[in-house]
């Protein structure tokens, strides 16, 4: 579905991304791992429209992705649930979730209701301010108003940060059932144990390099990736 060949993006002098490859398979989760500052952001900011990347290609279906705008890859099926969240704190949850919508023109009554039963906690609080919701809450909300531009690849940035550990198990719970619904996930996160054990497929960047790929269990199994990524692994 999606093909990153030689990718390289540069910050001022600074080359971020040095000359990535890898492919992200139709009806997979890919994970990409690594410190901060490895260049996985960047990576999906590239993808995404965000940032103009300096070299390489990214192909999409078959289609170059590189010259178009944020909104044209939008509509061509990726959208982006960026770090941080980044809802809209004066509006209501529903006015969120609607604004994920903003380039359809049909009925989002059964897209509403279908993230709704992904986040019922979001049904209860429809007319509640966004900025007055839990971190937890919040993310569960920046996903919810991604899914409702009926994305074909959903990439997520650091869905799990900041939040505790029962909400953590909470979101990768529900980015299993997004993709069983046959939504394609690309997924950055620093809590690689748990990214690896729902990864079809893993990368490990290191200072703006693929330094190590392979399956979810093998780079679980990987000593390097043990030694790097210390963390209780459920049996």
């Amino acid at each position: 579905m999606l093909t990153i060949k030689d990718l390289k993006v540069n910050y001022g002098g600074i080359e971020a991304v040095k000359g990535i490859s890898f492919d992200v398979a139709e009806g997979s989760i890919v994970t990409l791992i690594g410190a901060n500052g490895a260049g996985k952001s960047t990576t999906l900011r590239a993808i995404a429209g965000l940032v103009k990347p300096a070299a390489g290609s990214i192909q999409f279906d078959g289609t170059e992705l590189l010259g178009l705008d944020t909104p044209a890859i939008v509509s061509r099926g990726i959208t982006l649930v960026p770090e941080g969240r980044r809802v809209f704190p004066d509006m209501t949850v529903i006015e969120n979730i609607k604004i994920g919508a903003y380039l359809r023109k049909d009925s989002l009554d059964a897209d509403i209701e279908w993230v709704y039963s992904l986040f019922p906690r979001l049904k209860e609080r429809s007319w509640q301010l966004a900025g007055t919701l839990s971190g937890g809450e919040q993310q569960m909300l920046a996903v919810a108003r991604a899914l409702m531009s009926h994305p074909k690849l959903l990439m997520m940035d650091e869905p799990s940060l900041g939040l505790a550990p029962l909400i953590v198990q909470d979101i990768f719970h529900i980015i299993k059932e997004i993709n069983k619904k046959g939504v394609t996930i690309l997924l950055i996160e620093q809590n690689a144990n748990m990214a690896l054990r729902i990864a079809d497929q893993g990368y490990v960047l290191e200072t703006g390099r693929i330094s190590l790929s392979g399956t979810g269990r093998e780079l679980l199994e990987d000593e390097s990736v043990k030694a790097a990524y210390p963390g209780k692994k459920k049996k």
